[in-house]
């Protein structure tokens, strides 16, 4: 059975800042989730969805499980995006994201963010408000 890769459907640019690289003068590999949270958090207010607009309303997105397959380094003064799109599969909210470098558009990591619902302080098997994503 073939894999059929979906359509990205929200990018966010960056530009890698020096402190935010190591002594080998590449990215630190934490700041990737950074990276991929930011995409995460604008593609939201892209949509109409603040964080802070659903904690007030008893809900809370929060990240159950994140895996990043690190491919090629970034370094200091890249310039780069994160593009994303977002499946459901069961009560988590999948969101695959993918980091180009823009000079040679390389892949330098592949991300799998898994999130769950939060509501009123129980796990909810969908919320409505993110529904919309899909």
């Amino acid at each position: 059975m073939a894999i059929v890769k979906k359509e990205y459907i929200f990018e966010e640019k960056f530009k890698v800042r020096d402190y935010e690289c190591d002594l080998q003068g590449i990215v630190n590999n934490a700041n990737y989730q950074h990276y991929t949270e930011h995409a995460r958090h604008e593609f939201l207010l892209s949509r109409n969805i603040s964080f802070a607009d659903l904690h007030d309303k008893g809900i809370d997105a929060v990240v159950a499980r994140i895996s990043i397959d690190y491919k090629k380094s970034l370094k200091s003064g890249d310039e780069f995006v994160c593009k994303l799109y977002v499946e459901k599969e069961g009560i988590k909210y999948v969101f695959y994201q993918d980091i180009y470098r823009l000079s040679d558009n390389a892949l330098c990591a592949k991300a799998k963010v898994e999130s769950v619902c939060v509501i009123n302080g129980k796990l909810a098997a969908s919320c409505p408000e993110l529904d919309v994503l899909l």
